[in-house]
């Protein structure tokens, strides 16, 4: 027990220093009812994820057919960033949207449910082609959201 209990102790006292030393961003918002909540910034949050995707994908085609090294290596840069970016926007619809603000009382669930699928369906395919017609589809259908949640003033 005694042995646990030291090992329990490093490891806080390591991931309190390298939280200090590498601080991390945390981008989704907690599953407790905080009332915290700002749904138009996180669907402008994702249409900027849809931005980066899509200029990654241009890149990407700029870059297809070269065989040097540093092209090879950007290609790689530019894929990863366009899967992370459209990872971004299914954890946010998932994480966020379909645990806490999409719920089965309100009257137009079913619209809602297939609107917000959408974007995680549209987000995958993003993942999986390079075509822009892809990132302009996942950008319409963030879009849609937007009738849901609108700005609030403060």
């Amino acid at each position: 027990m005694r042995q646990e209990l030291r090992t329990v102790f490093a490891l806080a006292i390591f991931t309190l220093g390298t939280s200090v030393i590498f601080p991390v961003t945390l981008q989704a918002h907690c599953q407790v009812p905080c009332g915290i909540y700002d749904d138009h910034a996180r669907v402008n949050a994702m249409l900027e994820d849809v931005v980066t995707v899509a200029k990654a994908m241009r890149q990407m085609a700029e870059l297809a057919g070269k065989t040097d090294a540093q092209s090879q290596n950007q290609m790689v840069r530019w894929v990863m960033n366009k899967e992370k970016h459209a990872q971004n926007i299914i954890s946010t619809i998932s994480d966020y949207f379909l645990t806490q603000r999409v719920k089965s009382k309100q009257e137009d669930y079913a619209e809602r449910l297939m609107k917000h699928h959408a974007v995680i369906v549209s987000a995958v395919k993003a993942k999986q082609n390079s075509d822009l017609k892809y990132a302009d589809t996942l950008e319409a259908d963030v879009a849609a959201l937007l009738a849901y949640y609108p700005e609030h003033k403060h």
